[in-house]
Parts: C-alpha cells; sequence; structure tokens
C-alpha cells in the first residue's frame, strides 16, 4: 500500500464532496472518476446507463471475471457539518456517504494495479443515479453484463454507529426493496360552514391513514417482515374551504418480491374501499421499485473471507435494515453480496449533519480489492 495512499483517498473525497450532483446529474463526478483512472492507467468506458463509468484491469490469461461496485450520486438535502470542504452547490450534498464509496473504489483499483497476486479480470462499477432513480437497472439496460460480463458483484455501504472500519456481512437479506406511492381522494369543494353539501376529501385521507397502518399488522404473517410508512400529507389552501382533493405519500417496503406485491395489492384495495365508504374517488400511483439486496451464500462467505485475509474486523450478528438499495438489482442477474463498514459514532444517513469517516477509506479500499482476489480465486 503506498505511503501516501491513505492522504491520497481522502483528497479525493474532499473533493467529490464539495462538488456533489444529483442523480442522473453526475457529469462532474463521473469526469473526475474518469481523470483519476487515465492517472492510473486503467481503461475505462463511461456513458453507461446515464454517466456510469466502468473501468476493466486484466491480469493473467484467466477469463474469470468480476465486479465491484460504488454509487457516485448526492441528495437534495442543505448540509450542515460545518467542514472546511462542504458542498458548495447550496441544497445538495453526500449525506449518504457514496462520495467515500466512489474513492473507495478508486483506492481499490489502485491496490489492484499494483498487487501481482491475482489473475483473471476485475470490472470497476461507477454507478449513477443510485438513490431511486433507477440507475442500476439502466447501466443493466445499456448492456452492463453483456459488455463486461462477470460472474459475481460486490459492493459495500458505510453504516454509521458501527465500530468504523468493521466490516458486516450478512447471511441472506441486506437491504429491503422498496417503492413509493401516493394516493389522491377527491370529492367536492365547499363551504367549511357547510360540510354536508361537500364530499369532504380530508376526512377521508385521515381514516385511510389509519386503515393503511393495519395492512401489514393484518394481512402478513407475524413472521414476515414489511412496512408502509406515510410521508406525506397535503390538503387544502384555506381554512375555511372543504377542499376539493387530499393526498398522501409514503413508501411500501419488504424483503422479498412477493411480500411487497401483496403489500402493493392491499394499499390499492384499501384506498379504494375507504374513498367509496366517505363518497370519494381515489387515484393512486405508484413508483418504481427497489429490487431487495441479499446476499447469496457463496458470495456472503468469500465476502466475509475476504474481510479476514484483509486484517479486518468481521461480524455476522446484525440484523437487516428496511432501508433500500440499488445495488439488489445488480442481483437479479448475478450473484455478489453487499457488506456494511463501520462510519463510527456518526449522524446517521441522509442527515444533514452526516460526514464519510475519512478514517475508513483504506480499510474499505482493501475489503474490496480483497473480494476481487478471493472471488478470482
Amino acid at each position: 500500500m503506498p505511503d501516501d495512499f491513505a492522504t491520497t483517498l481522502t483528497a479525493w473525497r474532499h473533493h467529490l464532496h464539495r462538488h456533489p450532483e444529483l442523480s442522473r446529474q453526475e457529469k462532474e463526478t463521473a469526469s473526475f472518476v474518469c481523470t483519476r483512472l487515465q492517472e492510473l492507467g486503467i481503461p475505462f468506458e463511461a456513458g453507461i446507463g446515464g454517466h456510469g463509468v466502468v473501468a476493466s484491469l486484466k491480469r493473467g490469461g484467466s477469463s474469470r471475471a468480476v465486479g465491484l461496485r460504488a454509487d457516485m450520486d448526492a441528495l437534495p438535502i442543505p448540509e450542515a457539518t460545518g467542514k472546511s470542504y462542504a458542498s458548495l452547490n447550496q441544497g445538495v450534498m453526500h449525506a449518504c456517504g457514496h462520495d467515500g464509496h466512489t474513492a473507495s473504489l478508486l483506492g481499490a483499483a489502485m491496490l489492484l494495479r499494483d498487487d501481482p497476486d491475482w489473475f483473471g479480470q476485475v470490472h470497476l462499477v461507477f454507478q449513477p443515479a443510485e438513490e431511486g432513480f433507477g440507475g442500476a437497472d439502466a447501466m443493466v439496460a445499456d448492456g452492463l453484463f453483456t459488455r463486461f460480463p462477470m460472474e459475481r458483484i460486490f459492493g459495500y455501504h458505510n453504516w454509521p454507529g458501527l465500530e468504523a472500519g468493521t466490516v458486516m456481512v450478512h447471511s441472506g437479506s441486506v437491504m429491503a426493496g422498496a417503492t413509493g406511492f401516493k394516493i389522491t381522494v377527491k370529492g367536492m369543494a365547499g363551504h367549511a360552514g357547510m360540510p354536508h353539501v361537500c364530499v369532504d376529501p380530508v376526512q377521508g385521507i385521515a381514516h385511510l391513514i389509519v386503515a393503511v397502518n393495519a395492512i401489514v399488522a393484518r394481512n402478513l404473517s407475524p413472521l414476515e417482515a414489511g412496512v408502509i410508512s406515510t410521508c406525506m400529507l397535503n390538503a387544502g389552501e384555506a381554512h375555511n374551504q372543504v377542499p376539493e382533493s387530499a393526498s398522501m405519500g409514503g413508501t411500501i417496503r419488504a424483503f422479498s418480491a412477493e411480500t411487497m406485491a401483496l403489500l402493493k395489492r392491499r394499499l390499492g384495495e384499501t384506498a379504494h374501499g375507504v374513498a367509496a365508504a366517505f363518497g370519494l374517488e381515489a387515484e393512486i400511483w405508484l413508483g418504481g421499485e427497489l429490487t431487495p439486496t441479499g446476499n447469496a451464500p457463496e458470495e456472503a462467505y468469500l465476502a466475509a473471507e475476504a474481510a479476514m485475509a484483509a486484517g479486518l474486523n468481521l461480524r455476522r450478528d446484525m440484523e437487516p435494515t428496511m432501508g433500500a438499495e440499488d445495488f439488489g438489482r445488480f442481483l437479479a442477474d448475478i450473484p455478489g453480496a453487499y457488506a456494511w463498514i463501520g462510519n463510527g459514532p456518526s449522524a446517521g444517513l441522509h442527515n444533514p449533519a452526516y460526514d464519510y469517516n475519512d478514517e475508513i477509506l483504506p480499510v474499505a479500499a482493501r475489503f474490496l480489492a480483497a473480494c476481487a482476489k478471493a472471488a478470482l480465486r
């Protein structure tokens, strides 16, 4: 490992942190990645699935190939870290650590380039638009696995609260699948003092929120996991008018496609039923669905072995999370594993005060490189 390895990765991350870009807008981030790859002498292709970049390292005559992935996009959240390298893009910040993921994958590329102890091919996948905008699906649709064939793929997410540098590898489910929803109920507007001549959507939406909270409790087995969260509520513009419509929005999350299908179906049935009871009409919108992220048995074993081979602290005992991750789309096509690497005590993900821990950059780079070597062996 180069003497200035940690310093270099930190400088790269701080640059990315100062210049965050939203999903599908990662032009300068991708350009930064391409420039670093050029400096490292690693060939790459850009513009895959939008602003995606795939670099390829090859050693020896082996036809074996493995993928390593990092995400690049930021979030529409105003930064409140107070750091000297805080975002210069007002209202946008790397509140999920994708700056660190990108920098550490570049670090893994550096380590693998200089390491003679492996044979085969490693594809470094820098993915755009992870934050609910289908970047993984766009890369797959653009021929990711046909243009860059790989047997397996590995990735990680930093994890606040987990001891800094500790690698957590799950057996099976890691993160949930998720889809957004919006339900609008429509009635008839009128004077607040004469509600009997109106059809009140506010009353209907209030009862619908309560009814939605019962879907998981009374439709899923107590041994199944799922959650429907109402996170948005909109109705009316005047305090003395019964409005014409009201809406609610949120997410549906589960660890299996079957459970997701059940919850989506029951949400629709409940919305139409409650609306009808109040003389309202319901319109339902469902967003694009993030595939559940679950580790394949052999790949989970390889990831755990890689962590130990790299001399890292390993855990296998944490529960999965109902947070969602676009990496599951890749796992729908090829097997792989997704780990958590502890960020130490810090603000939570998607928090304005969150910051990726620079101390884990070399750890993450070593882990990713070790995953590639373990898979190719």
